[in-house]
Protein backbone atom coordinates (compact mmCIF):
# COMPACT_ATOMS: atom_id res chain seq x y z
CA UNK A 1 0.00 0.00 0.00
CA UNK A 2 1.18 3.58 -0.86
CA UNK A 3 0.29 6.53 1.07
CA UNK A 4 1.48 8.86 -1.79
CA UNK A 5 -0.97 8.33 -3.96
CA UNK A 6 -4.50 6.40 -4.95
CA UNK A 7 -3.94 3.16 -7.41
CA UNK A 8 -6.66 1.69 -9.10
CA UNK A 9 -6.99 -1.91 -11.28
CA UNK A 10 -8.86 -2.36 -14.37
CA UNK A 11 -9.68 -4.96 -16.59
CA UNK A 12 -9.38 -2.33 -19.54
CA UNK A 13 -6.80 -2.66 -22.20
CA UNK A 14 -4.15 -0.57 -21.53
CA UNK A 15 -4.35 2.33 -24.40
CA UNK A 16 -8.00 2.34 -23.46
CA UNK A 17 -7.16 3.08 -19.93
CA UNK A 18 -4.89 6.09 -20.90
CA UNK A 19 -8.02 7.68 -22.86
CA UNK A 20 -10.25 6.93 -19.76
CA UNK A 21 -8.03 8.71 -17.79
CA UNK A 22 -6.97 11.53 -20.14
CA UNK A 23 -10.93 12.30 -20.75
CA UNK A 24 -11.98 11.87 -16.63
CA UNK A 25 -8.89 14.11 -15.65
CA UNK A 26 -10.64 16.72 -18.90
CA UNK A 27 -14.38 16.61 -17.10
CA UNK A 28 -12.23 17.81 -13.88
CA UNK A 29 -10.38 20.29 -15.79
CA UNK A 30 -6.69 19.23 -15.99
CA UNK A 31 -5.11 18.91 -19.56
CA UNK A 32 -2.23 16.68 -20.54
CA UNK A 33 1.37 18.82 -20.48
CA UNK A 34 3.71 15.88 -20.58
CA UNK A 35 3.23 11.69 -21.85
CA UNK A 36 6.59 10.02 -21.26
CA UNK A 37 6.34 6.49 -22.46
CA UNK A 38 8.99 4.67 -20.76
CA UNK A 39 8.46 1.42 -22.59
CA UNK A 40 9.71 3.71 -25.86
CA UNK A 41 12.16 5.71 -23.58
CA UNK A 42 13.73 2.21 -22.00
CA UNK A 43 14.12 0.29 -25.57
CA UNK A 44 15.66 3.71 -27.07
CA UNK A 45 18.15 4.61 -24.82
CA UNK A 46 19.00 1.63 -23.00
CA UNK A 47 17.78 -0.86 -25.03
CA UNK A 48 15.70 -2.84 -22.59
CA UNK A 49 11.60 -4.59 -23.12
CA UNK A 50 9.57 -3.41 -20.39
CA UNK A 51 5.91 -3.36 -19.79
CA UNK A 52 3.91 -0.87 -21.20
CA UNK A 53 4.14 2.34 -18.50
CA UNK A 54 3.03 6.04 -19.04
CA UNK A 55 3.51 8.93 -16.85
CA UNK A 56 1.00 11.97 -17.24
CA UNK A 57 1.54 15.01 -16.15
CA UNK A 58 -1.65 16.48 -15.36
CA UNK A 59 -2.30 20.58 -14.62
CA UNK A 60 -5.78 22.33 -13.76
CA UNK A 61 -4.22 25.74 -14.55
CA UNK A 62 -6.95 27.43 -12.24
CA UNK A 63 -5.36 25.93 -9.62
CA UNK A 64 -1.73 25.63 -10.28
CA UNK A 65 -1.89 29.81 -10.38
CA UNK A 66 -3.75 29.33 -6.83
CA UNK A 67 -1.02 26.95 -5.95
CA UNK A 68 1.88 29.44 -7.21
CA UNK A 69 0.09 32.12 -5.61
CA UNK A 70 0.69 30.77 -2.17
CA UNK A 71 3.81 29.13 -2.86
CA UNK A 72 6.07 30.62 -6.00
CA UNK A 73 8.48 27.26 -5.20
CA UNK A 74 5.47 24.92 -6.03
CA UNK A 75 6.32 24.29 -9.30
CA UNK A 76 9.06 21.90 -8.37
CA UNK A 77 5.54 19.62 -7.51
CA UNK A 78 4.10 20.83 -10.57
CA UNK A 79 2.63 19.27 -12.82
CA UNK A 80 0.15 16.17 -10.57
CA UNK A 81 1.50 13.04 -12.15
CA UNK A 82 -1.07 10.04 -12.93
CA UNK A 83 0.71 6.37 -14.31
CA UNK A 84 -1.05 3.90 -16.02
CA UNK A 85 0.56 0.61 -16.23
CA UNK A 86 0.51 -2.48 -17.17
CA UNK A 87 0.21 -5.91 -14.09
CA UNK A 88 -0.25 -8.90 -14.01
CA UNK A 89 -2.16 -9.07 -17.23
CA UNK A 90 -4.33 -6.11 -15.18
CA UNK A 91 -3.74 -2.20 -16.22
CA UNK A 92 -3.09 -0.39 -13.05
CA UNK A 93 -3.87 3.41 -12.90
CA UNK A 94 -2.16 5.75 -10.18
CA UNK A 95 -2.24 9.34 -9.17
CA UNK A 96 -0.50 11.38 -6.72
CA UNK A 97 -2.23 12.30 -3.42
CA UNK A 98 -1.54 16.25 -3.37
CA UNK A 99 -1.69 16.49 0.36
CA UNK A 100 1.05 14.45 0.72
CA UNK A 101 3.21 15.65 -1.90
CA UNK A 102 3.03 19.28 -0.60
CA UNK A 103 2.66 18.13 3.07
CA UNK A 104 6.27 19.15 3.31
CA UNK A 105 5.90 22.40 2.33
CA UNK A 106 5.40 24.67 5.19
CA UNK A 107 2.54 26.61 4.09
CA UNK A 108 -0.62 26.53 5.45
CA UNK A 109 -2.26 28.79 2.26
CA UNK A 110 -1.15 25.69 0.34
CA UNK A 111 -3.31 22.91 2.02
CA UNK A 112 -6.82 23.90 0.80
CA UNK A 113 -5.26 24.08 -2.77
CA UNK A 114 -3.54 21.00 -2.18
CA UNK A 115 -7.02 19.66 -0.69
CA UNK A 116 -8.66 20.93 -4.03
CA UNK A 117 -7.01 18.88 -6.33
CA UNK A 118 -6.49 15.64 -4.32
CA UNK A 119 -10.71 15.89 -4.21
CA UNK A 120 -10.42 16.46 -8.17
CA UNK A 121 -8.29 13.99 -8.55
CA UNK A 122 -10.18 11.41 -6.68
CA UNK A 123 -13.57 12.18 -8.30
CA UNK A 124 -11.50 11.65 -11.82
CA UNK A 125 -10.15 8.04 -10.68
CA UNK A 126 -13.56 7.49 -9.16
CA UNK A 127 -14.99 7.79 -12.47
CA UNK A 128 -13.35 4.66 -14.06
CA UNK A 129 -14.24 1.15 -13.56
CA UNK A 130 -12.31 -0.96 -11.59
CA UNK A 131 -11.17 -1.21 -7.64
CA UNK A 132 -8.80 0.38 -5.71
CA UNK A 133 -5.86 -1.42 -4.09
CA UNK A 134 -3.82 1.25 -2.61
CA UNK A 135 -4.55 4.82 -0.84
CA UNK A 136 -8.35 4.27 -0.82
Amino acid sequence: MINYGFVKEMTLPFEEAVAALTAALKKEGFGILTKIDLREKFKEKLGVEFRNYVILGACNPANAYKALQAEENIGLLLPCNAIVYEKAGRTAVAMIRPSASMGSIDNEAVKPVAAEVEAALRRALDSLPGSYTSGN
